[in-house]
């Protein structure tokens, strides 16, 4: 386990470098990332590369026997590239282009860029690469920030139509696949198709669905190209990318099979006070600590991307400025966010930042230090997090016994085609990974391809394609496995399987999705359970149709089936409110061999190898569930608000 900040030497007098290398050093710090957005510095002008500054830089760190993590600067290209290539500039969905003077303006199909973004990396790799304080790189910088993945400029309907001739081979076979010959929308040529915007009405769903493919191939093509300089010219270090909190705009799971270490952004305060499936009231409730799960759900969701390995590269120290509302963290956050994080896994945790920049556009975002070299909020709590660490050995976190399959193209396809303006791919996933945090349980998110050996429990909330494959290995998992509605509902082509939904599953669980509905957001249906009330669902319901052997464990008031069974397999068919949802949640965990932990609403747990952690979101003192006897790492019995208590466990409990 190891802290680390955002570090930019380049906005900052030569004269602060030493003294602030030495502060860090002094705090506890030990990875620093730099140079992520220095383009115009490392290359002034084209060709012309001006190294010495950054020589320096990493010079003064090493000093002070700090690591480094070098960023490639791709994500603010500087301006004379614009002037030279102004057709590197993305292109909106309404046509208007995305000008310079910010960041992230670039299109990744565009090939000048492509080769401008080699030859930095390159020149980069090449004087930096060797130097034994650089640990790891970072490629570019939080892809598709700011709706930046998309781009319906020229060079992107041109490598479009060269993806689509790749994939299918024949325009016929294309046609069939997309079902053109609904309101003639047949091609002879695939240079007549073009890209699904500025249409009258909607577009095919096949065609939407075939750009975001293409789009997420196009990142992975220019992040590989990167990652391959670096590995070329830089070997035994680390490569990663800081993905993003609730962005799904692109498959992180393909582009992390290229890199050695996932890392993300983790903001927690700025996620709840803007991802818009978190009811007003939660929102309110959990403004200044940040929703209990957030953050977890990512630590577990890019856990499962690169063999457990990751980081957080960026972790919120105090008020962001780019949220709806940006409420101050409550006293002792940072730190319990920060242990959370190595409770999850985290290899290093690294601020954001080291000092808070008094001017462009994020002056208003805090940092370790304010703008007059003190130490901030944040600051102190991340030197006692430093201070504390010093005594705990960091064990490896095991395999879970619950799996929850995270799919990116079902976001896709759920944005493409939803069926109702309030039902959101994320708020579905989030609901079922709550509530299994809710009931004590540690979780793996994994891909739909993942190896699932070993779990008691998989849980699929939204699966939108579940091929042949899939059903294959379920069935041979020996797992109890729950499905949420819409699982199954489409085709690798975006149409109703034949057989309807849920497709190649009736092999395993007959049913037959008839119809479905979604309901406005004030609209409930109730759901019984031997003849009681047991809850309602909001938002969505699949009409469902039991086949041989399905045992329909609850019903919707209007006696349509809610809850269906067979053997080890569950079908939810509506969008359970939170405490109808864990209570079925928790029957098939029961019936999967797990016990249940449950917590009160503010109380979480995780555990890291010998050592069990509990984190307080809540306002109140709560009491952590050690057995009496119990040897502390972190914290007491009593777990005040904001705070984290951690635990040793019998050397023989198995992991669950």
């Amino acid at each position: 386990m190891k802290l680390g900040v955002c570090y930019y030497p380049e906005q900052w007098p030569r004269t602060k470098w030493a003294d602030d290398a030495r502060r860090m050093a002094e705090l506890g710090i030990r990875v620093v990332r730099i140079a992520e957005f220095a383009w115009s510095r490392m290359e002034p002008s084209p060709g012309r590369y001006d190294w010495e500054w950054l020589d320096e830089a990493v010079r003064t760190l090493a000093d002070a026997g700090l690591e480094i993590v070098l960023g490639t600067p791709t994500a603010a290209p500087p301006r004379w590239l614009i002037d030279q290539h102004p057709d590197i500039l993305p292109v909106a969905a309404d046509g208007q282009i995305k000008n310079f003077g910010s960041r992230r303006h670039y299109c990744f199909s565009n090939e000048a860029f492509f080769e401008a973004s080699r030859r930095i990396v390159t020149a980069m790799a090449e004087r930096y690469g060797q130097h034994p304080a650089v640990i790891a790189w970072q490629t570019d910088n939080e892809y598709g920030c700011h709706d930046t993945i998309l781009s319906y400029s020229e060079a992107s309907r041109r490598r479009f139509q060269l993806w689509l001739a790749k994939r299918y081979e024949t325009v016929e076979a294309l046609n069939r696949a997309w079902g053109n010959v609904f309101w003639s929308m047949e091609y002879s040529d695939f240079a007549q198709i073009g890209l699904p915007n500025s249409l009258p009405t909607l577009a095919n769903p096949i065609h939407m669905l075939d750009f975001r493919r293409f789009s997420s191939d196009e990142l992975r093509r220019y992040n590989w190209m990167q990652v391959e300089i670096l590995r070329a010219h830089s070997p035994g270090r680390d490569v990663l990318h800081n993905f993003m909190g609730f962005f799904g705009e692109f498959d992180h799971h393909e582009v992390a099979r290229d890199l050695d270490v996932a890392s993300w952004d983790n903001y927690p305060l700025g996620a709840t006070n803007t991802v818009r499936f978190i009811p007003e009231a939660d929102r309110l409730k959990w403004m200044r600590s940040g929703h209990p799960d957030i953050a977890a759900f990512h630590h577990d969701l890019y856990r499962g991307m690169c063999k457990g390995r990751f980081w957080i590269m960026e972790q919120e120290a105090g008020p962001v400025n780019w949220a709806e509302a940006n409420p101050s963290p409550l006293s002792g956050m940072v730190r319990t966010w920060t242990w959370e994080a190595f409770a999850h896994g985290a290899e290093v945790v690294s601020y954001f930042r080291w000092r808070q920049v008094p001017y462009a556009q994020e002056q208003l975002h805090s940092a370790l230090n304010t703008p007059d070299d003190r130490l901030d909020l944040g600051g102190e709590e991340a030197a006692r997090v430093a201070a504390e660490m010093a005594g705990i050995e960091a064990d490896p976190v095991g395999q879970a016994k619950v799996a929850l399959l995270f799919d990116y193209r079902s976001k896709w396809i759920t944005e493409i085609q939803p069926n109702g303006a309030h039902f959101d791919f994320y708020g579905q996933v989030f609901g079922y990974y709550s509530a299994l945090r809710q009931l004590g349980f540690d979780i793996d998110i994994v891909p739909p391809d993942a190896d699932l050996t070993g779990y008691s429990l998989i849980v699929a909330p939204l699966l939108s394609i579940i091929g042949e494959e899939l059903v294959e290995r379920l069935g041979k998992s020996g797992a109890q496995i729950v499905f949420g509605p819409r699982c199954g509902a489409k085709t690798e082509d975006f149409a109703i399987p034949e057989g309807l939904p849920p497709g190649p599953l009736t092999r395993l669980l007959p049913i037959r999705v008839t119809r479905v509905e979604s309901l406005p957001p004030e609209a409930t249906v109730a759901v019984q359970r031997e003849g009681a009330k047991a809850g309602e669902t909001r938002l969505w319901r699949d009409f469902v149709a039991p086949g041989e052997g399905v045992v329909v464990e609850a019903r919707f008031e209007d006696s349509h089936p809610a809850v269906l069974s067979r053997g080890p397999l569950r079908y939810f068919a509506g969008s359970f409110d939170a405490e109808l949802l864990k209570s079925e949640l928790a029957r098939a965990a029961a019936a999967a061999g797990l016990t249940a932990t449950p917590v009160t609403q503010g109380l979480r747990l995780r555990r890291r190898g010998r050592l069990q952690f509990a984190i307080n979101y809540g306002p109140d003192a709560v009491r952590v569930p050690a057995p009496a006897g119990s040897r502390f790492a972190l914290g007491g019995e009593e777990l005040t608000p904001a705070n984290v208590a951690a635990w040793f466990l019998p050397e023989n409990r198995d992991v669950d």
